[in-house]
């Protein structure tokens, strides 16, 4: 589980450290797990059929999610949701235009009018 990159998933730098700060907050306002990981997800739902989902979970079970690591950030998986996953970028802007995460998956074939899902 832990180690095999079996897809292929970009999440950018500038992701990655926005992540580690929001996770580094949640613990010194109260929460301190031993580990909290990135879950990346897709899930049924939306005008065009599938969502991301990104969430902060303190678990993994070793069953059903697979372990990656990026830049020192723990991301997890499930089996289900890494087919929808091949090739996915995850980015955060904080610009003048918008502010968050997007996640770009070049398997989509189409989109949403809002942008927040998509059929495969």
């Amino acid at each position: 589980m832990k180690g095999v990159n079996t897809v292929s998933i970009t999440i950018t730098d500038k992701a990655v450290s926005e992540v580690k700060r929001i996770i580094s907050e949640q613990q010194i306002n109260g929460s301190p797990q031993e580990k909290i990981y990135l879950r990346m997800r897709v899930v049924g739902g939306g005008c065009s059929g599938f969502q991301h989902k990104l969430d902060l979970d303190p678990v993994v079970n070793e069953k059903i999610d697979q372990l990656f690591e990026y830049n020192g950030l723990p991301v997890v998986v499930d089996k289900k949701s890494i087919l929808y996953l091949e090739g996915v970028t995850v980015d955060f802007h904080d610009d003048l235009n918008r502010r968050g995460f997007s996640i770009s998956n070049p398997s989509a074939k189409s989109t949403c009018g809002c942008g927040s899902s998509f059929s495969m």
